[in-house]
């Protein structure tokens, strides 16, 4: 069963493992402790069997959500990894009074932005070479303390059980 839990500097070397894997120009260690660190962040990874098979994160300003990251090892993708750690920041978000959560996603990664979709979140723009050589589309969604906000949240957890 994969389990979501806080990410501590005990894992972080896996975690940072991972990053290399996925990213061409991927955080460092000291990147990430920074993060962790710092005020309002959340910083998340998914286990299998005790080994880390995804990580994401999510910074709080005022009142609106940034996910700064949801990754997942590419032989684990398509096994809704990521969809539990976006369940879990998106609950994190609605707890700690974000009334809005955004991200930005390769504008190529047609699955993501329909994963980011089914969490009520839209494409609002465009951020052009974001990823160097790769535009990003920005994606929001508003109203998260709305009670239909919060259906749809327990409706995706109820379908991942």
């Amino acid at each position: 069963m994969i389990e979501i839990v806080p990410l501590t500097t005990d894992i972080l070397d896996e975690v940072v493992e991972i990053e290399r894997k996925v990213y061409p120009t991927p955080w460092t260690k000291e990147t990430f402790s920074e993060e962790m660190a710092a005020p309002r962040r959340t910083y998340l990874v998914a286990r299998l069997d005790g080994e880390v098979i995804g990580y994401a994160g999510m910074m709080l300003v005022a009142d609106e959500a940034h996910v700064t990251s949801v990754v997942t090892l590419p032989e684990r993708r398509r096994e809704r990894v990521a969809s539990r750690l976006m369940l879990r920041l998106a609950y994190q978000a609605v707890e700690e009074g974000a009334r809005s959560l955004t991200l930005e996603v390769r504008s190529s990664n047609k699955g993501a932005q329909a994963l980011y979709r089914r969490f009520g979140m839209a494409p609002v723009g465009i951020r052009k070479k974001y990823y160097v050589s790769e535009d990003a589309l920005i994606m929001w969604v508003h109203d998260l303390d709305s009670p239909e906000y919060r259906q749809r949240l327990d409706q995706i957890s109820a379908d991942l059980r």
